[in-house]
């Protein structure tokens, strides 16, 4: 179990801002000695999972771990139904589109779709990445439509001030939240990286069931332009088009399953 432990470890070590990383690196993001690092990571590279670049000394995760990452199921539904409309959204308003869902008190990106004009791709923008709920609009979104616990729990956690304009106090979030909730978007600026803005919308089913939410990134003078009229129409109609597919696709396979609707 704890050479298990520790494996896990080592792959978690890895992410969008760190995809490389040295034998030191490593042991001191896992708190593991070198040589305890250094024969899981052969294991693992035996398995096909983790990669070595003998010129670099740089271990990197392998295509095999996409394989696994292929299976996973969280959000799949959502991001399978949402994906074309992403996709509209993206051109219909020339900013970057994304899809976020609630998962371990925080926010992941499920689905993006970049702007071709925007050439800034920051770590937190890869599918796979999880945001704190303190900062964008689609992270934001999510602190404000999950329940009570949820949130409580989430405030309790690290609220990161990635820029000056970043807000880190839980009571202040928290009367956010209920704003958010009240008028159903939200606009943030520069609070994630200083130049840019986000507009988001929560995805709800017909039952009113908060199943996400949707984003759109771009430089703060073209967001908060006219803003939040601007694209705000086009968010909406693309939530209640993805939030009507979805329940209608759990209708089918709550049919298909002998299930009860």
């Amino acid at each position: 179990m704890r050479a298990v432990e520790r494996a896990v470890a080592l792959l978690r070590a890895f992410a969008p801002d760190r995809p490389r990383l040295t034998l030191t690196e490593l042991a001191q993001a896992t708190a593991l000695d070198k040589g305890t690092a250094r024969r899981l990571l052969h294991t693992l590279i035996a398995t096909g999972v983790v990669g070595f670049d003998a010129r670099a000394q740089h271990y990197m995760l392998d295509p095999a771990i996409l394989e696994i990452a292929s299976a996973v199921q969280v959000g799949s539904d959502l991001r399978d139904i949402a994906s074309p409309i992403l996709g509209e959204v993206s051109e219909a308003t020339a900013t970057s589109a994304f899809l976020w869902i609630p998962h371990e008190h925080a926010a992941l990106c499920v689905d993006r779709v970049r702007a071709p004009r925007l050439h800034i791709d920051t770590t937190w923008f890869a599918v796979g990445a999880r945001a704190a709920l303190n900062c964008g609009a689609g992270p934001r979104i999510v602190l404000a439509f999950i329940d009570d616990d949820t949130r409580e729990r989430s405030l309790a956690g690290d609220m990161p001030r990635r820029t000056a304009f970043s807000e880190t106090s839980p009571a202040k979030l928290r009367k956010a939240a209920k704003t958010i909730r009240q008028r159903g978007w939200e606009l943030a600026k520069d609070d994630f990286y200083v130049g840019l803005a986000a507009l988001g919308v929560p995805i709800l089913d017909r039952s009113g069931v908060f199943a996400g939410s949707l984003s759109i990134t771009g430089l703060t003078a073209d967001i908060v332009a006219n803003a939040p009229t601007r694209h705000l129409k086009v968010l909406k109609d693309a939530a209640e088009r993805i939030g009507a597919r979805l329940q209608t696709h759990h209708t089918e396979v709550d049919r298909r399953q002998g299930r009860k609707p």
